[in-house]
């Protein structure tokens, strides 16, 4: 069904506030600025801002609904004969290669993490973000492999996919925060990708380190 026009102006000005709010947060840092500015900078009422986003976190984390989602959409996204694991590990090279920001690795990824590091509020609220992504994930596992209930297979294997995911997105993270170029962070990320999803894939049994 097309958008309607009033669905259309909602979009629109739901939009315009977080592109506002999130310039505000880029230029002082999130703690410092009001939600009362934003709804100022925006040309709307603070209870308009709130009837757009629950919590001030929701409008830097504005997209949160699409990232709680992704992992699901991976799983759906399967081709035919495809495990989870390269399902994941093809999601994850791609966007590594389009600087997709759904693991931070778009331009301006390393700035947002400034933010969030710099806000404690933001941390706990990304936490629960992840942790409503791998519960979102292990719900879809389940419903696609159709798991008993009370298996925890499911989950387990959401928590170790999504724990990957979010290593390597850190490591990455660190190194754009310490100047480095794409390029070589790149490179680098995708080396250690395909070792983390070998691991994933094939197991932890052999995984000795050094013996002697």
């Amino acid at each position: 069904m097309d958008e309607g026009l009033r669905e259309r102006k909602k979009r629109e000005t739901r939009e315009r506030i977080a592109d506002i709010a999130m310039g505000l947060f880029m230029a002082r840092g999130f703690d410092d600025v009001t939600v009362a500015e934003v709804a100022r900078a925006a040309d709307v009422s603070v209870n308009t801002v709130f009837n757009y986003f629950g919590t001030k976190e929701d409008l830097f984390a504005d997209r949160q609904d699409l990232a709680v989602d992704f992992p699901a959409r991976v799983v759906a996204g399967r081709e035919p004969g495809e495990s989870v694991v390269r399902a994941f590990r093809r999601d994850f090279l791609d966007a590594i290669d389009t600087r997709h920001w759904r693991y931070g690795f778009n331009l301006g990824g390393d700035v947002f993490a400034r933010i969030v590091q710099a806000s404690p509020s933001l941390v706990a609220r990304l936490r629960e973000i992840h942790a409503e992504r791998e519960r979102s994930l292990a719900r879809s596992l389940a419903d696609a492999f159709d798991a008993a209930p009370g298996d925890l297979t499911p989950h387990t294997v959401a928590a170790q996919l999504l724990a990957v995911t979010r290593v390597l997105q850190e490591a990455a993270v660190r190194q754009m925060l310490a100047g480095e170029s794409w390029e070589t962070i790149a490179a680098d990320l995708r080396s250690q990708a395909e070792a983390a999803f070998d691991l994933l894939e094939h197991g932890l049994g052999d995984y000795r380190g050094r013996t002697g």
